[in-house]
């Protein structure tokens, strides 16, 4: 995998995992108004952004275990390089998850 390749996937995964988590729970502040359930749109909107962060990673690396999988084979193969460049994926899609949870806890707080 080329560096700009790897990093065009990386970013990818970051964008994905972001969106999942951001768009999401805007939805579901949305929903929570229409529907008018307790606790209201930011409570509503903060529980689910920190629910949804492992499966915002999950979507954005394949929605599999091959990236696990990947690893093993890789790491018991004696190929360390492919096995850190997913690591790094899983990581930057971390990374966008949590991006997106911290932004929705800056949206909902308390002015």
């Amino acid at each position: 995998m080329a560096v700009s390749e790897f990093l065009s996937k990386a970013i990818q995964d970051f964008f994905v995992a972001f969106g999942v988590v951001f768009g999401a729970s805007l939805l579901a502040g949305m929903s929570s108004i229409v529907t008018m359930q307790p606790p209201g749109p930011a409570e509503t909107m903060r529980q689910l952004s920190e629910n949804l962060k492992i499966w915002a990673v999950v979507v954005a690396i394949g929605g599999s275990i091959d990236p696990i999988r990947f690893i093993e084979h890789s790491v018991s193969a004696g190929y360390f390089s492919p096995a850190a460049k997913q690591i790094l994926l899983i990581l930057c899609a971390f990374l966008g998850a949590h991006s997106g949870t911290e932004l929705i806890r800056w949206i909902v707080a308390p002015r």
